[in-house]
């Protein structure tokens, strides 16, 4: 089977061919899976390349739109492989339609986004990114570094599934007391000692609001100009999920006015023309995301709260899993925790 694989970066080829070598891709098939790595997105350009691939593997910010997966049809693509739990980026009605079946992680390493939730939170309130560069200066002054004890605070958690579950647990680790948001409830979250409540009820009770929840129709634009001013004056907002969910200008009116005290940002709803490259020499036309950065109570990381060993290895052995159902190998159940098809 040949896999055209986009948006590839060298420590996803490593990872990957790494995977393949101790035999993950192999088992059961006959026929091995073979990647080609393309560096750039796949759009409705790029899909011309697909000519005589099986199936493509890619990534958040890859473009799947009608017009993409209609000329990867008639280039032979029976799969898409999504290295990556959301698929909003995928156009799941038309991919039926060509029959074209669609695979994702729905699940990988979630301590590894949520520790990078905490490290958002930590690093807004603590500031300790202001006081490495101080000290870096010989600057040991402390005025302006002046935090809050997370211990007793009230954090709101929008979405409970593994991700929201983890950050639950290490914020009640902190002593924090914890409520939460998800249109279907978990029992975990309530065993972890997290209480359900109404989304207005979560945002008017929590100093901190943080956002674990895929991106839809229904939540797109979660957290607008209504939602923010529910909210209390000097509220911390986190989002590591989907930056669709967050309403930029009704953010930016709520950090200009000092309602909103502080904004951690691991996405960004543009992302796919910025994040995952390197732009230090180019000017940045996004107004609005050059605006966000101007605030010295916001901190933003390129997505890369799924970034670690941990991580990238299990998002390989999904996703080869995935590959292996596809080409045939009866020995995986579409249902089980490894291999999860959309359609």
């Amino acid at each position: 089977m040949k896999v055209a694989f986009f948006s590839a970066k060298p420590y996803e080829e490593a990872v990957f061919k790494d995977a393949a070598e101790n035999g993950l891709d192999t088992a059961n098939t006959q026929d091995p899976i073979s990647f080609s790595y393309f560096p750039h997105q796949l759009t409705a350009e790029t899909a011309l390349l697909c000519q005589g691939y099986d199936a493509v593997c890619v990534f958040v910010n890859d473009e799947l739109n009608a017009k993409t997966l209609a000329i990867l049809h008639e280039a032979g693509v029976k799969h898409i492989a999504l290295r990556c739990a959301g698929f909003n980026n995928v156009d799941i009605a038309t991919a039926q339609e060509l029959n074209i079946s669609v695979s994702r992680v729905p699940a990988y390493s979630p301590e590894t986004v949520a520790e990078h939730t905490l490290a958002l939170i930590l690093t807004l309130n603590r500031k300790t990114h202001k006081a490495y560069n101080r000290v870096k200066e010989g600057n040991f002054e402390l005025s302006g570094l002046l935090g809050f004890t997370l211990h007793n605070k009230t954090v709101g958690v929008i979405g409970t599934g593994r991700i929201g579950q983890a950050v639950i647990r290490i914020l009640k680790g902190f002593g924090c007391n914890v409520l939460c948001y998800d249109p279907y409830p978990n029992e975990q979250a309530t065993q972890d000692r997290a209480s359900y409540v109404s989304l207005e009820t979560l945002f008017t009770d929590s100093q901190i609001v943080t956002l674990h929840c895929p991106l839809s129709e229904q939540s797109y634009h979660l957290i607008n100009a209504s939602s923010l001013a529910l909210m209390p004056k000097g509220a911390m907002l986190i989002n590591t999920s989907r930056g669709g969910l967050i309403d930029d200008k009704a953010v930016i009116d709520g950090l200009k006015r000092g309602h909103l005290g502080y904004v951690g940002l691991d996405v960004y709803e543009r992302e796919s023309e910025l994040f995952f490259s390197d732009h230090s020499q180019d000017i940045i036309q996004d107004d609005i995301f050059q605006r966000l950065l101007t605030f010295p109570n916001v901190l933003v990381t390129g997505h890369q709260g799924f970034f670690t060993q941990e991580a990238l290895r299990e998002i390989a052995a999904i996703t080869l899993d995935n590959l292996r159902f596809f080409a045939g190998d009866t020995s995986l159940n579409v249902n089980n925790n490894m291999v999860k098809h959309i359609n």
